[in-house]
């Protein structure tokens, strides 16, 4: 693991500090890496929400679509548990 050093004003160290306490954190490295972690996430689904609305327009989604996609799973779990059983 690298190690990075940050320097913050008295007013953010005292807010990391009091996140720290109030939620548990062991450090406030670990409340860092779980800021940072939380914006990875946030750029990831904005990365997919934006391919998603640059994609190619779809046929709309119906019941009928749903039901052939609860079809699929059960019959996918309906293989897997007999693949479990002969093991």
């Amino acid at each position: 693991m690298s190690t990075m050093n940050i320097s913050l004003p008295d007013t953010l160290k005292s807010f990391v500090d009091e996140q720290v306490s109030q939620r548990g954190y062991g450090s406030s490295s670990e409340y860092v890496r779980e800021l940072i972690r939380r914006d990875q996430d946030r750029l990831q689904l904005r990365n997919l929400l934006l391919a998603g609305a640059s994609s190619a327009p779809t046929e709309p989604v119906t019941e009928t679509y749903f039901e052939g996609l609860r079809d699929r799973v059960r019959g996918a779990a309906k293989v897997a548990g007999k693949t479990r059983r002969q093991s």
